[in-house]
């Protein structure tokens, strides 16, 4: 079995080759990105690193930093240009919100089982290493796996576009460029979930697979959230799984809602926002309006660094993207 590490190599060497030397010296900008590629794959605490197991970091890795990290930036460089936040709007309060979205799912048709396909959206950033200049490049991934840990991982580039052109953030942002990054096969039991059989959709099963997937007991909305991403990175849920979660994020602290608004792929949808144990990020859950499931995630850096400013989106994904667009 291959190692985190060198699974990691190995996607995001097909998807980007070196362009410098092997032993040539990262500045402090790939090291920060190298740092937090490892961080929030591996180390964002003991259990959640047993929980996740390689492929969130590999999907991560090739999907959403596949182009910044052979990008190197001038040392001290600001990274800036990352795109616009959402633009929600209207008055639900947070048990307004599960609740409408909890209404929609069950009157919504969805999958009739879990199912071990994930197709989702994520963005790097594309940085000059002379000017510093920056294009939000999209990358659409399908992920398939098997009973026996065994699987596929596709990654697709969008089409890149500049963050600081106010038409490119305006409805959907996101659309393919057909060229293929990433092609991994996953050999038998290379998949590391904790969950790797199909599940019921009572509230004790869900609970327990979001345990599994580093949930705590009496979790916080962000432990909550974070938990429900790692989950749906491997899984594609049936509309009654997708009510239990949103049952238990209602039963969590620190969930506020934040009105209606438009996703990255031009659905309309809801949102509400946690904010991470540590202060530093908050989320924003988008629930579809039209069918009640969770449909992305974002990430917003709320404490200014050398490299990412206060109020910066630093990553989304969203889910249940079409078969057509990751094509």
């Amino acid at each position: 079995m291959l190692t985190d590490d060198a699974l990691i190599e190995r996607v995001l060497t097909q998807a980007d080759p070196a362009r410098t030397p092997r032993d040539a010296k990262p500045d402090a900008a790939a090291e920060w990105t190298r740092d937090r590629i490892i961080r929030t794959a591996a180390k964002p605490r003991p259990r959640r690193r047993r929980a996740l197991g390689w492929a969130s970091g590999v999907v991560m890795a090739a999907a959403a930093a596949v182009v910044a990290v052979a990008v190197l930036v001038p040392q001290g460089a600001a990274v800036a240009g990352s795109p616009a936040p959402l633009d929600f709007s209207g008055g639900e309060s947070t048990a307004e919100t599960l609740d409408t979205a909890r209404s929609t799912l069950s009157a919504t048709p969805g999958p009739a089982e879990p199912e071990r396909v994930v197709r989702s959206a994520t963005w790097g950033l594309d940085i000059n290493g002379s000017t510093g200049a920056t294009k939000v490049v999209p990358q659409l991934t399908t992920l398939r796996w098997e009973p026996d840990l065994s699987g596929r991982m596709v990654s697709v580039r969008g089409v890149p576009y500049d963050p600081t052109d106010a038409s490119a953030n305006i409805g959907a942002e996101i659309s393919s460029s057909g060229e293929v990054t990433v092609d991994l096969s996953i050999e038998p039991g290379q998949l590391g979930t904790p969950v790797p059989d199909v599940f019921g959709d009572s509230r004790e099963e869900v609970s327990a697979v979001l345990t599994a997937f580093g949930m705590p007991t009496d979790p916080t909305g962000s432990e909550v959230v974070a938990a429900a991403t790692a989950m749906l990175e491997y899984w594609t849920l049936t509309n009654a799984q997708e009510s239990q979660v949103l049952d238990v994020l209602a039963e969590a602290d620190g969930v506020e809602a934040l009105g209606a608004t438009t996703d990255r792929l031009g659905r309309q949808v809801a949102g509400l926002r946690v904010i991470t144990s540590d202060g530093a990020a908050s989320d924003v859950v988008l629930l579809s309006l039209d069918t009640g499931r969770i449909v992305g995630v974002e990430r917003t850096n709320l404490i200014a660094n050398d490299l990412i400013a206060g109020g910066a989106i630093i990553s989304y994904t969203m889910w249940d993207v079409d078969e057509e667009l990751v094509r």
